[in-house]
């Protein structure tokens, strides 16, 4: 089955509507699910590389600095004991790996699911077209406002110069291809203006 979404004409003529399939933009909303695949996207992205030496990493203190006995001070075996000052840490922090794993079918289930409720919501504003001569923030700027979608994130089919050299000075818009999107930047703006072409190719990549 499909479902039926307003297609907002930028060039002349009036607005029509594309039929998207309600496997993709037609799923009830798993909030539980979303939330998994989103802190795990989230986690992914830390880097993790935080490192401490200990006092075998430190440089330094091969020699042993007094003699075991008869000096009347503690044994040492080597100046680079956290006890002294330049050597390592105790318990030192260690890169780590925060990446937590999320099959694939429950990536696209959730994906799937943002891409629904945002339909539900009206916050997915699709559009015939959106291209541009040159780079020009002013006139997607005006663009946008007349979509009432001046917080959004811009998906095409394809890479598109002008407009992401368009958008770049804005720092509530984001620009992307529909290979690219990810369930925290669908999340994130109030809205997401799609070209038609871009809301087929998500279509069929999720079904």
């Amino acid at each position: 089955m499909t479902i039926q979404l307003k297609v907002n004409k930028l060039t002349d003529g009036k607005d029509g509507k594309v039929g998207l399939s309600d496997i993709s933009f037609g799923v009830k909303f798993n909030q539980a699910l979303v939330h998994q695949v989103v802190t795990a996207y989230q986690a992914g992205g830390r880097s993790g590389t935080r490192a401490q030496k200990n006092r075998a990493a430190v440089r330094g203190g091969g020699v042993k600095p007094w003699k075991q006995k008869g000096s009347g001070r503690a044994r040492v075996g080597t100046i680079r004991s956290p006890i002294f000052v330049g050597g390592g840490r105790t318990f030192p922090a260690s890169t780590q790996d925060f990446s937590q794993k999320v099959n694939k079918k429950m990536y696209r289930a959730a994906m799937r699911s943002i891409l629904s409720e945002l339909a539900r919501q009206d916050r997915l504003v699709v559009v015939d077209e959106l291209s541009m001569d040159a780079p020009k923030t002013k006139s997607l700027l005006e663009t946008l406002s007349k979509l009432e979608a001046v917080q959004a994130l811009i998906v095409l089919a394809e890479d598109n110069d002008n407009v992401e050299l368009s958008a770049r000075n804005l720092k509530s818009v984001a620009v992307c291809n529909s290979r690219e999107i990810d369930p925290v930047s669908l999340i994130r703006y109030e809205k997401v203006v799609m070209t038609v072409d871009a809301a087929k190719n998500i279509d069929e990549a999720f079904q």
